[in-house]
């Protein structure tokens, strides 16, 4: 079945352009099985997903799946894209700033995987810039993340060489955020994809994964992102946020160390 595992949605990421409606029409009309919303740091797009499907506002949707993740901001190892069971989504999750480690723990833990994002990518977002960054904690990875259309060739053979030399599978996604990337990348699985659960699944048990994708064409926004006082200000504003939220986040987990059942998709928003 086929995939793109990385997409940001207008109704959960504000530097989002293109609408859950659209991904779907349009990988409909590429015949992917589905794509996954990975919103940052939030479930809003993942909760709008549910309640207008509740309400058949998509159709003919049989025979395609939109699956449920999130983009998490961790701490000390980038982005990392988190896929938790089906029906399962924390609040915690919303607060950036948490140690990857930490964060592996509770996802496994609730029966989710999860796995580094572009980690050869812009230094401020990928796992392999951080100076924190070690061996434990990419043990702690259930895929990496091979290709991505907004990252450069080389930091794509890159992430793959890491994939390969830590036997780990790897995914593919655009990241996109503009529709004109919609299905330069594809991750292609021999597993009946359907819900969360059944990717979770098809990981755990080593099914075979595939992945192909275009690099996109340079463009003036992703040079900006890599100029010294883009990755700065980023910095700045990430860690800020997570530092100004860390009481919160500390109070949650602990609430869930304490045997706090996981949230409901509702009650997570």
């Amino acid at each position: 079945m086929k995939f793109d595992l990385h997409c940001h949605t207008k109704e959960g990421s504000i530097d989002s352009k293109v609408s859950i409606g659209e991904y779907i029409k349009r990988y409909k009309e590429l015949g992917y099985d589905g794509f996954m919303i990975t919103d940052h740091n939030s479930y809003k797009g993942c909760l709008s997903w549910r309640l207008m499907n509740a309400l058949h506002k998509y159709e003919n949707m049989d025979d395609f799946t939109v699956l449920c993740g999130i983009e998490y901001d961790t701490k000390d190892a980038g982005h990392v894209l988190v896929v938790l069971p089906d029906g399962v989504y924390m609040p915690v999750l919303r607060i950036r700033g948490m140690r990857a480690k930490k964060l592996a723990n509770i996802v496994h833990r609730h029966g989710g995987i999860l796995g580094l994002a572009h980690p050869y990518g812009i230094p401020s977002s990928s796992a392999m810039s951080f100076k924190l960054m070690n061996e434990n904690i990419l043990k702690q990875m259930d895929f990496i993340e091979v290709f991505n259309t907004c990252e450069s060739e080389l930091s794509n053979k890159q992430a793959a060489k890491l994939a390969e030399e830590s036997s780990l599978p790897g995914f593919a996604g655009t990241d996109a955020h503009n529709a004109r990337f919609i299905g330069m990348a594809a991750t292609e699985i021999e597993w009946d994809i359907h819900c969360n659960n059944d990717l979770i699944a098809a990981v755990g048990a080593g099914a075979p994964i595939r992945t192909e994708g275009t690099v996109r064409e340079e463009t003036l926004k992703g040079r900006a992102k890599e100029m010294w006082f883009s990755q700065l200000g980023y910095k700045i504003y990430n860690r800020g946020l997570g530092k100004i939220k860390m009481p919160q986040r500390r109070y949650m987990i602990r609430k869930m160390n304490n045997g706090h059942k996981p949230f409901s998709f509702r009650k997570a928003e």
